[in-house]
């Protein structure tokens, strides 16, 4: 009896022990995202909205497009003035192709920049339940390379942030 009555106390304190599952909430900070702003080059202080702008990942077929028809309104943005890409967290660049007027039969209307985006990479503990996230800092002497396929749409970019650590602010201004 005393034997019986010493595993039910080892047991109850061992499951007394145990903690809860951990959920990482859905409000915490993940791995950020880069946030780009477009502005008119003739207006520098407003935001311009983009109109038939599809923004693709290298080897990636699908992309964003901003200012679809309201049919497609579930696989696109609504905004057209600002846009945020991830940005491979295994790698040191990553490359998009930013094509305007992308829905255009007339390929001579159709325009497409491509920019690699350079920088080094950070893991950061966020908590037990969510893990680590990856944090990004664009490389001070040359953070992106931008290249024209076509005819160029994008006449200026401005790195504001080259640490990318969070969603809440613009880190790259395109003017065009």
């Amino acid at each position: 009896m005393k034997k019986l009555l010493l595993l039910i106390f080892v047991v109850t304190l061992s499951f007394s022990s145990c903690e809860k599952d951990d959920i990482c909430d859905a409000n915490t900070p993940t791995t950020p995202r880069v946030v780009i702003s477009f502005y008119s080059i003739l207006n520098p202080s407003v935001l311009q909205n983009v109109n038939d702008l599809k923004v693709v990942g290298e080897g990636m077929t699908v992309g964003i497009i901003f200012n679809a028809s309201a049919t497609d309104a579930s696989k696109y943005l609504t905004s057209g003035n600002k846009i945020s890409i991830p940005l491979k967290t295994k790698d040191v660049t990553t490359s998009y192709t930013f094509t305007l007027n992308s829905g255009n039969s007339n390929p001579a209307l159709v325009n497409v920049d491509n920019i690699k985006f350079d920088y080094t990479t950070s893991d950061v503990f966020v908590s037990r339940a969510c893990g680590f996230k990856t944090i990004f800092a664009l490389n001070p002497t040359n953070p992106y390379t931008h290249t024209i396929a076509a005819d160029k749409w994008i006449k200026y970019i401005s790195v504001e942030k080259s640490n990318i650590e969070n969603e809440n602010e613009t880190h790259i201004k395109i003017f065009f």
